[in-house]
């Protein structure tokens, strides 16, 4: 196994957690800016007020975005699996 193949598959699992954190983090972004606005807007400076918007967000977001991203990660394994003879010659 060379330097190279270790690096590409270093780049490939980075390049999947990126694609899968993506819709949770863009999701708990716009419901914490949203918070943001109506706290600022508001004077209402409570802490815990974004910690359940943002939790729901999260799991709509997983329901929405679950099968998908389960199917990256499913294809990745497989894909990762299938070259293991390819990398041990």
């Amino acid at each position: 196994m060379n330097p190279e193949a270790v690096l590409d598959i270093g780049r490939e699992a980075l390049y999947i957690t990126m694609l899968l954190a993506g819709p949770l983090l863009l999701s708990a972004l716009a419901v914490g800016l949203l918070i943001g606005v109506f706290q600022a807007a508001t004077q209402i400076q409570e802490m815990t007020l974004s910690f359940i918007p943002k939790l729901i967000a999260l799991v709509f977001a997983l329901l929405l975005a679950g099968p998908w991203m389960l199917h990256v990660v499913v294809d990745y394994t497989r894909n990762l699996f299938a070259a293991i003879p390819g990398l041990i010659g």
